[in-house]
């Protein structure tokens, strides 16, 4: 076990140097206006800094967290897919099914067993290739993930919006501003957050459940109206007869399916929700190791399972009614039908007055589903950004956040100009990328588990969704350019944030591997050496280096050699250091075990001991060239760099006592 640890919160400012063996502190800098004092002030959704503490729920209610995502779609999914099936949309639809109950759902059962801390699926595929291989592909995959989500709030917006305008009682006040209301909604939205969401649980179960309720009742009687007018199916036998025989229409409607990709979003959210689901009494015995928290993973398959049941009759049903009810000319893009079938049949079958109130539940869910995938994203960009030293320091605060979202949503807003049927190729892109690194990275982790027959199920199971990814890219390319473009900004931040955060000193603590080191360690502390880094490891090497620091320059206390051991891996932004400390003579030798960058290293530990002064070797080889190998792989001009990371901490950490003299040596 560590004797003595030495911590570092990495980010822009400190307190003052504290022994050796003694936490070293630092964080952001705060802001000197109330304004970004306010915007600056919250790490999380709760309105509070840490986020520690987060409360647990049954799955029956977070159902409805998940649900307002994945229940929303029927707010404009049975519209998409009559304008893409047409007389096929129930048969498409039923494929969408199974691809739901066969493919998504046993995919994501088995993401939240391997990701229960919600990580999701990115995160697996991270640990499943370490490395920069690994970290490429995270930033791609949450390139898509953006485009997923923002578009998520846009199209939700717009559809709510198209809702509103036709409504009767609405229309007078809103007249045609599709544009105009939905920028309206999405500034609501960023409002919300940045005063912080709290109750999200509650007021998704209050809005969820009647949407279902209402969306029944409407069902039911559209059904009621089929079955008293027997012309209805003769009518829908006729339009599937003209496309051909039984083989025909079966392999059109396998061909449509991925068109409907969209009914398949919401399971991503449902394995980002497991840290608000309460495991039972499995989770409150204390666990071993690393053993999973069983109660919430089978808690969570059960939501999973529920979510994609109900989802899936009412896809069903509600694909058979607005097929049977409502004629072309209404589904058509513009037309009455269109982006809300089901609101539509609701206004032919009912009072203005219950229209309206299922127009208002529209509203709200489709508000919600913007709400969650917000929050997804809130939740998403910090895990993995500012980990990596890809995103500036303020990324991490949710306030900052929500209004450069804010942003990207109106440019996404103005661009599709509103409209649900335009937005849809970009969505169903995202959703589907999601998807398919899910399956991938599934299939990779029974494989390596040696689970031969379920990786191969899995494997085609991927193949399908590979399939309707590149499908719905060559039928709808804008998805792609979409998602091109969020991939090209993300990739852009990651590398000028990691750039400018490549000489902060990215040590996140560091332990003394033994008894002796742990005593020794604090004796080093406050001008008593001089630090020495070295690459030669050999005692004849240090022998040579400190006589000839003692030929030139008039040293009388001892030499504090230190040799620094770097991961394989270096592609992480902050790492654990073993330090051992050990005489040598009258001289001392530090080695320090892994470390992902030499300079910020040695950075790092001439402020825990506070070295008189530290003897730096240059290199003098292409500094190009050293740049690039010390942001990709740790190393580079250490000597200069050691001087630049000590400036630059040096700025943030104003204070009166004695810096170390720094000599840089030619070699």
């Amino acid at each position: 076990m560590p004797l003595a640890r030495v911590r570092t919160l990495v980010s822009n400012n400190a307190r003052r140097r504290t022994p050796f063996g003694r936490a070293l502190w630092q964080r952001a800098p705060e802001s000197r206006s109330a304004i970004g004092r306010w915007l600056l002030g919250v790490t999380d959704l709760h309105g509070s800094g840490d986020g520690a503490g987060q409360e647990t729920h049954s799955w029956r209610r977070v159902l409805w967290l998940t649900g307002v995502d994945y229940f929303s779609t029927l707010g404009y999914q049975p519209g998409i897919a009559l304008l893409a099936a047409g007389a096929l949309a129930p048969l498409a639809t039923s494929v969408l099914v199974l691809v739901t109950l066969l493919g998504a759902l046993p995919i994501y059962a088995q993401v939240a067993r391997r990701s229960y801390a919600g990580q999701g699926s990115i995160a697996m595929l991270e640990n499943l290739l370490p490395g920069w291989s690994g970290k490429l592909l995270v930033l791609i995959l949450l390139g898509f993930a953006a485009t997923d989500f923002v578009i998520t709030m846009t199209l939700s917006a717009a559809d709510a919006t198209k809702h509103a305008i036709e409504n009767p009682y609405l229309h007078p006040f809103l007249g045609d501003a599709q544009v105009g209301v939905t920028l309206i909604l999405l500034a609501l939205l960023a409002v919300v957050f940045l005063f912080g969401f709290r109750e999200a649980i509650g007021v998704a179960a209050v809005v969820a459940v009647p949407y279902l309720l209402l969306s029944l009742v409407v069902l039911v009687r559209g059904l009621g109206e089929i079955a008293a007018r027997p012309e209805l199916w003769s009518g829908w036998h006729r339009a599937l007869g003209a496309r051909g025989d039984w083989g025909t229409i079966a392999a059109g409607a396998l061909l449509l399916f991925p068109k409907l990709a969209l009914g398949l979003s919401g399971f991503e959210t449902g394995v980002s929700v497991m840290p608000l689901i309460d495991g039972g009494s499995p989770d409150a015995q204390p666990r071993r190791g690393a053993q999973p928290p069983l109660g919430r993973i089978r808690n969570t398959r059960k939501l999973l399972v529920a979510a994609a049941a109900i989802m899936s009759v009412m896809l069903v049903l509600s694909s058979v009614v607005t097929t049977l009810l409502i004629s072309p000319d209404d589904y058509r893009e513009g037309g009455p039908a269109s982006g809300r079938a089901l609101a539509h049949l609701a206004h032919g079958f009912f009072s203005a007055g219950f229209a309206s109130i299922y127009d208002i539940w529209t509203i709200l869910i489709l508000w919600l589903a913007g709400a969650s995938a917000l929050a997804g994203l809130l939740n998403l960009v910090p895990r993995y950004l500012p980990r990596f030293g890809m995103a500036p320091a303020w990324a991490a605060r949710a306030r900052p956040l929500v209004l450069v979202l804010f942003v990207i949503n109106v440019v996404v807003t103005l661009v599709f100009r509103a409209s649900v049927e335009a937005q849809s190729g970009a969505y169903a892109t995202g959703v589907l990328v999601l998807i398919l690194s899910a399956a991938l990275a599934v299939t990779l982790a029974l494989w390596r588990e040696e689970r031969r027959p379920a990786s191969v199920y899995f494997g085609a199971m991927t193949l399908v969704f590979a399939y309707t990814l590149v499908d719905n890219c060559v039928e709808r390319p804008d998805g792609v350019i979409i998602g091109s473009a969020f991939i090209l900004l993300v990739l852009v931040v990651s590398t000028v944030s990691r750039s400018v955060r490549a000489t902060e000193i990215r040590v996140s603590e560091a332990d003394f591997v033994d008894q002796a080191s742990a005593e020794l360690g604090p004796s080093l502390v406050g001008k008593k050496v001089h630090m020495v880094p070295m690459k030669a490891r050999s005692p004849e090497a240090r022998a040579g280096k400190g006589a000839e620091i003692r030929r030139y320059y008039r040293i009388d206390e001892a030499l504090a050699f230190v040799h620094v051991n770097l991961l394989d891996n270096r592609s992480g932004f902050l790492a654990p250091l073993e330090v051992e400390v050990r005489r040598e003579g009258r001289e001392y030798v530090i080695e320090v075990h892994g470390a992902i960058a030499i300079a910020n290293t040695i950075a790092y530990l001439s402020e825990m001991v506070d070295p008189i002064s530290i003897f730096l070797s240059l290199t003098r080889q292409d500094l190009t060239r050293q740049a690039f190998r010390f942001l990709l792989f740790g190393e580079g001009e250490t000597g200069l760099l050691v001087y630049a990371i000590l400036l630059r901490y040096w700025e943030w950490t104003p204070e009166d006592d004695v810096r170390p003299r720094i000599h840089l040596l030619s070699d």
